[in-house]
């Protein structure tokens, strides 16, 4: 399935024939295959913005239909009314799953203009985040780094501009997103909690175009055309901010400001073979007076090849390189420090479609992992002081899995399989041995935690094994409708995660280290159930979406007191192995069509650990009870419109509300040596005040000059429109006149008027 204008395959087409009530749906790469019995059927082809296609086919043989779509803008009410992208797939055992186009990410009032895919699936029933300026995002209770994030299947170890005020996604390079919160698919490994998948366009393989955009801080510009006509295409896109030349304009030698790439080059060789070379480059640049400079960012490759072995077998090989770093300057200590993970993925998958009622995907994975903890430098050659490089690690994790999805009945549709997953820690690295096996220990006179003294070390060659785990993980969803507008699902997930993101902050930052599995830091494997009610109201135009979720993950670390996690080459000293679990409700209602669309969630979950003592005469960590994680919201709404209001005029509003991010508040004090030292209670027991928020904005469409290519839009945005100055954090002190102790809030943002123009070309 093409776009003609562009030759952008469209994933997600649907293909139905009435008669038999069946049907089917493209791929992420444009592919789909439907067995059908001997006879003639009127065949349906629709997709949401495009015209429908209608035609009627003899089937006496097996024969390849590819189709071509044309956008229909001057029926695109018409097409909405009879098709749309948030319409409930009732019959089909997908669920847990939101897709969220890019048209409505572009409607949505964002900070300083800049439109943004995290900031858009915040607005999804269970999906929150650490707060205003922080980056990643939470789903369903889990942390951010047990977030799969992938784009054009390569994984993104940071996905943060700015610290958290933009995502690293360019929305005009992006041509699909969908978040998977349960009932993960079986090719889906190494995270246990969530799966954002985005691909990007495949670029325009008819004529060149170009678009972009101008905001208060940043712009952006993408160009794309064919290589050779209706054969090969090129994409080229790029962004950067620039609010920081304004600073030198005032003599402030203070900087920050991010500039990233996006490239795609695909080539149909022929019906069967495709080839698609796709990239990614960003970088942060951050600096105090020239004295500290901190610089970071992702670089992602992946070369592709689809293959059409029969009408009924399709696969896809996928080369697949990523690269994190780090990197801070400090001039007035003279030193560098540098740290970051590399992997390297080879997958090679295959989607078998036997027949009208089974389809089975499998396929293998692998990937090597190269780890850099921190690595010192003096930024004089001169100094003759030595580099001090902590241990690198290095890991390797094969896998393989099948999927089988499997239409039982007209009521009862499956999807079953496993996926089995090996983990190696692999050396050159010298590990500490510790009495007991213990790295922490506990003090029982302190009744605190300690770090355990080594009494030995070991040495393990180059990719020898230190350590190694098997994970069989099996996957299970059922959907059993009750009638053609509505069902009931439910789906059972095992995952397991060999990563560990090393931070002592409730969102991640550029200076958090990867961590690999080993004998102490063992892998998280979780269990999730979840069970849910789907149905579709008025053809369509509106759906509800109800899911209650239990899930447990084994393996889940948390640090002792006092721990120091900053170029820590034993991190094993200062971390415990717990357990955590989520639970909780979401609801999601949509008004899918006519001027006003939008939608409505609501999620009321719990988020909570527990870490035992390891014996009778350890306390664990608040005494071996459960407490709240950092990110656990027991409330979280969202409301999001859009209203056009004519051809000219388009309206987009978002209000947020949620309960207060969990902390630890200062419980008492005490005086030692003339200086006041707080003590604290149990940790995350109390909670920031409420946060909430109404952001607004407008768009404005010129009329356009019939001789000219130029497209133009003006959008007007609000940020905070009633000024609410939500707490980023609360911190405690004594009054220096009066001497009395006071609670200081600090916010991020107030009101934020934004203006962007965005052309096409």
């Amino acid at each position: 399935m093409k776009d003609s204008l562009s030759g952008e395959t469209l994933i997600g087409v649907n293909i139905i024939i009435p008669e038999l009530q069946t049907g089917t749906t493209t791929n992420e790469y444009g592919f789909y295959s439907l067995t059908l019995p001997k006879g003639n059927y009127n065949l349906l082809v629709s997709y949401i913005g495009f015209s429908d296609i209608r035609s009627e086919i003899n089937l006496n043989e097996n024969i390849k239909l590819n189709f071509v779509l044309k956008e229909n803008l001057e029926e695109l009410e018409e097409v909405i009314l009879t098709d749309n992208p948030y319409k409930v797939k009732v019959s089909t055992p997908e669920m847990s799953v939101n897709k969220i186009t890019t048209a409505s990410i572009k409607q949505m009032p964002v900070v300083l203009g800049e439109t943004d895919v995290i900031k858009s699936i915040l607005t999804l029933p269970g999906v929150t985040n650490a707060g205003e300026g922080q980056s990643g995002f939470n789903v369903r209770g889990g942390a951010a780094d047990q977030n799969l994030v992938l784009l054009d299947e390569a994984t993104l170890f940071n996905t943060s501009h700015l610290f958290g005020f933009f995502s690293v996604f360019n929305t005009d390079a992006i041509k699909d997103i969908k978040l998977y919160k349960g009932g993960i698919p079986a090719r889906f490994g190494g995270r246990v909690a969530s799966v954002l998948e985005i691909y990007q366009k495949d670029g325009n393989n008819s004529k060149f175009h170009m678009n972009g955009g101008i905001g208060l801080i940043s712009s952006r510009l993408l160009a794309e055309g064919p290589i050779k006509k209706d054969k090969g295409s090129f994409l080229f896109a790029g962004r950067s901010s620039y609010a920081h030349l304004f600073l030198k304009l005032t003599d402030n030698k203070n900087s920050a400001y991010f500039y990233d790439l996006n490239t795609k080059l695909s080539y149909n060789f022929n019906e069967n073979n495709s080839l698609y070379l796709s990239g990614y480059f960003g970088r942060d640049v951050f600096s105090l007076n020239e004295s500290f400079v901190n610089t970071y960012g992702n670089s992602v490759f992946n070369l592709r090849w689809n293959h059409l072995f029969t009408d009924k077998l399709f696969s896809n090989l996928s080369l697949i390189y990523s690269d994190y770093y780090y990197g801070l300057t400090l001039d007035f200590v003279g030193f560098d420090w540098n740290s970051g993970i590399k992997n390297y993925n080879i997958k090679y998958d295959f989607k078998h479609y036997l027949n009208d009622k089974t389809k089975l995907y499998y396929g293998a994975n692998a990937v090597y992992y190269d780890f850099n903890p921190g690595k010192i430098e003096p930024t004089d050659d001169s100094s003759g002081i030595n580099p001090d490089q902590l241990a690198k690690k290095y890991a390797f994790e094969p896998s393989l899995y099948i999927d089988i999805e499997q239409k039982l009945s007209n009521k009862i549709a499956l999807n079953y399989g496993f996926r089995f997953s090996k983990f190696y820690r692999l050396g050159n690295e010298e590990i500490n041995l510790y009495e007991n096996n213990k790295a922490v220990v506990f003090n029982e006179d302190f009744q605190i935690y300690e770090k355990a003294t080594p009494i030995g070390t070991k040495q393990y060659g180059k990719n020898k094994i230190i350590s190694q785990f098997g994970n069989l993980e099996p996957r299970f969803s059922i959907a059993y409708t009750l009638n053609e507008n509505s069902s009931l699902k439910a789906s059972y997930n095992r995952m397991a995660q060999y990563l560990h993101l090393i931070s002592n902050t409730q969102s991640p930052t550029p200076l958090d280290v990867w961590a690999p599995s080993d004998d102490y830091l063992k892998p998280q494997i979780l269990d999730q159930v979840a069970l849910g009610y789907f149905q579709n109201i008025k053809n369509g135009d509106y759906s509800l979406e109800v899911e209650t979720f239990y899930k447990k993950v084994k393996n889940r670390l948390d640090y002792i007191d006092g721990a120091d996690l900053i170029a820590n080459d034993d991190i094993e000293q200062v971390v415990l192995n717990g357990v955590a679990r989520a639970y909780g409700l979401e609801i999601l209602a949509r008004k899918n069509n006519g001027k006003l669309n939008g939608w409505v969630s609501y999620t009321i979950s719990r988020s909570e650990q527990k870490t035992e003592g390891r014996s009778e005469i350890e306390t664990g960590i608040n005494n071996g009870n459960w407490y709240k994680t950092g990110w656990d919201k027991l409330h979280n709404l969202s409301v999001t419109g859009m209203y056009k209001l004519n051809e000219k005029w388009s309206f987009g509003s978002i209000f947020t509300l949620q309960s207060g991010q969990p902390v630890t508040y200062p419980n008492g004090q005490y005086q030692y040596q003339g200086i006041t030292v707080p003590t604290y209670g149990l940790r995350n027991e109390n909670r920031l005040p409420t946060y909430h928020r109404l952001d607004i904005s407008a768009t404005l469409i010129p009329e356009k000059n019939k001789n000219r290519s130029w497209y133009g839009e003006w959008v007007f945005g609000i940020y905070n429109l009633y000024n609410r100055r939500n707490a980023a954090s609360i911190s405690f002190r004594q009054n220096q006149d009066s001497g009395n102790n006071e609670a200081v809030r600090l916010s991020i943002f107030g009101i934020v008027p934004s203006v962007t123009y965005n052309f096409k070309f």
